[in-house]
Parts: structure tokens; C-alpha cells; sequence
């Protein structure tokens, strides 16, 4: 048993890199379900096997790493995010993903209401985290459950739910793609112009860059944390959401400058997120996943209205079948599916669902805290 602070961090580094490796080395096990699942998977099994000890200095370490990691990520989650480009894209694509990510709230918060006298007093937590995740990504659905303290098991039942309809979803947006002519002349569709393509840091990454772009985070957030409880606090604008919210500042300040080239900032962010990931699951809380049969109701009755709705919206603003693909898949997938899709109908397309996809980390936090904020109290009364 594992009982001292290094072992336990040695313990999450390692079951936080394993199955990214894996996906790399035997890619078919991941197909369907991410490395990041594998991994809170693992880890939960793990600590409900007792494998390290619940005692005070690994409860530090744990409590540390979400209040640390979190705000570091988010920031370099948001270099990645210039804001120049993506309202290059023009009317229409901004128009679509407008309704795409409207689309999931509003469907979301339909399908809670319908469901929620089957799901425990704190399902509208989870629903808020699937709501950060379908507009934006997995470390939105992170941010979200952080910021509205969630409890660790609506936050891993919020991450298996999200994995299951996401597969099915992305499965049926693939199969739509030879229709898409005959549903472009249903909507009497335009087709959209290009952007041009996206900046991409150049050069490979080094350790030097990898550190830099660590400090610099871990800087930001802990300025930030410092600087959030002299702000106001009002509602939903609690410290947690103000270090958010000054982090995202500060990595779309960087966004637009020379120093986000600098390669290195998407693969520390994304290491930062399978720690803390892997940090939130060695509690080893399986208290919420007996809800996960109700939830995953809940996220494929939401993408029902998605879809619904997003026809719909086609229909009305001539949208083709292409675009609204990309906009819902770059919310509900984000960057890793999004592409593929786009390259699925035109290659050219795949700067589009890039720059979507970036917009929806940009505004999925936000996303899940507003639909939190209006269900808690809906919550508080049905129950």
C-alpha cells in the first residue's frame, strides 16, 4: 500500500501517461473510448482496491492538484484560442455553431428536466459537466465540475456518459455524409467559404519548451487564485469561477502573439489534464456511476433535441449538412473528431472545424457553469 505523498505522485504520473502510450503503441482499444476514460477507469479500480492509503498527505497532494493544475490548464487550453481567426471564419460558421452549442444547452436542459426524478439530487451537477464538455471538451467538463464543486462522482459519471453518446454520436454524423447532397438541396444551402488556414506553432517541442510553458501556467493560475477572492463573489461568480475567468484572459491576451507559436503548449495542457483527471478518480467515489443508466438517457435525449433543432436551424438559415456537422462534432467531439468529419466532406473544411472547435473551449466552461447555475435552484425546489 502506498502511503507516503511521492509515492502517490509517482502513482498518478504513471497511470496518467500509461494509456496515452498505449493509444500510441495498440491504437484499437482506443477507437471508441479515449485513453483519458482508460485511465479514470483504472484509476478508480485501483483505489478502491486500497492500493494507496487515504491519509492526510495524499488528501494534500490531491486537493493541491486540482486547485493547481486546473487554472494552468485552462490557460494553456486558451492560447491555443485566437480570437482574430476564428471570427475570420465569417457569419454563417459562427451563425452554426451558435446554434449547434445553443442547441446542446437548451437540449440538456429539456432532458434533466424530463429525467431528473430518476436521477440523485446532484444529476443536474453531472448534466452541467456534460454541458461544459458537449460545447467545449473534456477539460471544460473538468473546469465546470470545479467551479461549481461538483462532487468527484457526478464528475467521472458526467465523463462516462460523455464517452458513450459521444461515440454513437460521432458514428451517426459520419453515416450522414453521403446524404449530403440531398439534405443541402432540402435546406437550400450555400456553400461556405474557406477560412485561411490555421497558425500552427512551429517546430517540434523540447523538455525546455515543455518546462517554460509548465512555469508560465503555474504562474498564471496561482496569480490568479491570489487575485480572485478580492473580486466580488455574487452568484455563480464564486473565486473558483473568477481564477477561470482571469486564466482564460490571460491565455487569449498570449493567443494572438508571437509567444503562442512557441510549440509545447497543447501537449503540456494535455498532460496537465490526465493528472488532474487521474487525481479527481484515485478518491475512488463510484457513488454516482449507479446514476450513468439515467444520465446516459439524459445525454442522448439532449442529442435529440440537438439534432432537432439543428435541422431546423438548417432548414431556416440555409446551412449545409457539411457545416452543421462540423459545428455540432467540433462541440461535441472538439478538436480530435472534428476535422475528420470535415475532411469526410471537403478537406478544405478542416480549418473550419479546427477554428470551431477552439471556440468551443473557449465558451464551454462558460456554458456548463450558466446551465448549472439555472438547474441547481430548479433542483433545490423538485426536491
Amino acid at each position: 500500500m502506498i502511503e507516503s505523498a511521492a509515492g502517490f505522485v509517482a502513482a498518478v504520473l504513471g497511470l496518467a501517461g500509461l494509456f496515452p502510450v498505449l493509444a500510441v503503441h495498440w491504437p484499437r482499444p482506443f477507437r471508441v473510448v479515449p485513453p483519458i476514460v482508460w485511465s479514470y477507469v483504472a484509476t478508480t479500480i485501483l483505489a478502491l482496491w486500497g492500493v494507496w492509503a487515504d491519509v492526510p498527505a495524499i488528501a494534500d497532494v490531491r486537493r493541491e492538484s486540482s486547485a493547481r493544475l486546473l487554472p494552468a490548464l485552462v490557460f494553456l487550453l486558451m492560447v491555443g484560442c485566437d480570437l482574430r481567426a476564428i471570427l475570420g471564419l465569417g457569419s454563417r460558421a459562427l451563425a452554426a455553431f451558435a446554434c449547434a452549442a445553443g442547441s446542446i444547452v437548451l437540449g440538456l436542459g429539456v432532458a434533466w428536466r424530463v429525467w431528473h426524478g430518476l436521477l440523485p439530487p446532484q444529476g443536474w451537477q453531472a448534466v452541467g459537466c456534460l454541458a461544459g464538455s458537449w460545447v467545449g471538451g473534456t477539460a471544460n467538463l473538468y473546469a465546470v465540475g470545479q467551479a461549481t464543486g461538483a462532487e468527484p462522482a457526478m464528475v467521472g459519471a458526467a465523463l462516462v456518459v460523455d464517452t458513450i453518446c459521444y461515440a454513437a454520436w460521432v458514428a451517426l454524423l459520419f453515416a450522414t455524409v453521403p446524404f449530403a447532397g440531398r439534405f443541402d438541396r432540402w435546406s437550400g444551402a450555400a456553400r461556405i467559404a474557406v477560412p485561411v488556414a490555421v497558425d500552427e506553432p512551429s517546430g517540434p517541442t523540447t523538455p525546455g519548451h515543455a518546462l517554460l510553458w509548465l512555469a508560465a501556467a503555474l504562474t498564471v493560475g496561482n496569480a490568479a487564485a491570489l487575485a480572485a477572492p478580492r473580486l466580488p463573489a455574487d452568484g455563480p461568480l464564486t473565486p473558483a469561477t473568477w481564477t477561470l475567468l482571469l486564466v482564460s484572459l490571460a491565455g487569449l491576451a498570449v493567443a494572438p502573439t508571437p509567444v503562442a507559436r512557441i510549440p509545447g503548449a497543447g501537449g503540456v495542457g494535455s498532460a496537465l489534464l490526465a493528472v488532474a483527471v487521474v487525481s479527481l478518480a484515485s478518491a475512488g467515489d463510484v457513488k454516482g456511476l449507479e446514476a450513468v443508466g439515467w444520465l446516459v438517457a439524459v445525454g442522448f435525449t439532449a442529442l435529440a433535441i440537438h439534432g432537432l433543432l439543428l435541422a431546423a436551424a438548417a432548414r431556416a438559415f440555409g446551412f449545409e449538412l457539411a457545416l452543421v456537422g462540423i459545428a455540432s462534432l467540433a462541440s461535441v467531439g472538439g478538436i480530435a473528431s472534428a476535422p475528420l468529419l470535415a475532411a469526410a466532406h471537403r478537406r478544405e473544411l478542416v480549418p473550419v472545424a479546427v477554428l470551431l472547435a477552439l471556440l468551443g473551449y473557449l465558451l464551454g466552461t462558460w456554458a456548463g457553469i450558466g446551465l448549472s447555475a439555472l438547474l441547481s435552484p430548479l433542483a433545490g425546489a423538485a426536491s
